[in-house]
């Protein structure tokens, strides 16, 4: 019965990463969408989002029947409860991928973005995919010192977003208030796809060492909290 009940905790887990890994893919496939304006890519990673639905449900049906089983206690009931936790933010990151997809299929045939924005645009898509990479790899390894660096990688989103943001109020921008509103939609999109995998990435050190990883961060700094 032990044994049932650990391969069940380990399937929760393989379920994480396959969904760490769709919703990465599918930022990338709705980056080229929107920068190609490829409706059929856009439609595809639409559509793929339902299996993205489907295995978090599938996750919390077999999480919470585990919780009602086996009544898990310490580690395992902190396995089960971060996991329903990680699989809500990697539901929610599959479904900015699928924002991005519906701002290209809403645009076709024109493009959304921005000659002179194609770069950052691009930039950000990738940044987003490597970050998920980043996350599932986490979540294989519970390696802490890895899932303490997708922080500081996030912070290079966050420049990105800002230097879009830079460019939306210039003066000199000349692309009109609709592709101005599409820009902003987007740089948002991909700030918070990086927000849940860093979100996803700190649960994997909560579950590992049972404390927050902001709280090991401070820690590990002279002179906080008196240290």
């Amino acid at each position: 019965m032990r044994d049932a009940y650990h391969e069940e905790l380990d399937s929760i887990g393989d379920g994480l990463v396959e969904m760490a890994r769709l919703v990465g893919s599918a930022i990338g496939r709705a980056t080229t969408a929107i920068l190609d304006a490829d409706l059929k890519l856009a439609e595809s990673v639409i559509e793929a989002d339902k299996k993205v639905d489907d295995l978090q449900h599938d996750l919390e049906a077999r999480a919470i029947a585990l919780l009602a089983r086996q009544q898990p206690v310490a580690t395992d009931l902190r396995i089960v409860v971060t996991s329903l936790r990680m699989s809500a933010d990697l539901e929610r990151s599959g479904d900015l991928a699928q924002h991005v997809a519906k701002l290209a299929r809403l645009r076709f045939p024109a493009r959304a973005v921005p000659h002179d924005l194609h770069a950052t645009i691009l930039e950000m898509g990738q940044l987003a995919q490597r970050l998920m990479a980043k996350t599932a790899e986490v979540i294989v390894t519970k390696d802490i010192d890895l899932a303490m660096q997708l922080e500081q990688d996030d912070d290079e989103m966050d420049l990105l977003h800002r230097t879009l943001f830079q460019h939306l109020i210039d003066d000199r921008w000349k692309h009109g208030i609709e592709t101005a509103v599409d820009v902003t939609l987007l740089g948002r999109y991909y700030e918070r796809f990086a927000d849940h995998a860093v979100a996803v990435a700190k649960r994997v050190v909560f579950l590992v060492t049972g404390e927050h990883a902001d709280e090991l961060q401070a820690d590990k700094v002279p002179g906080v909290d008196g240290a």
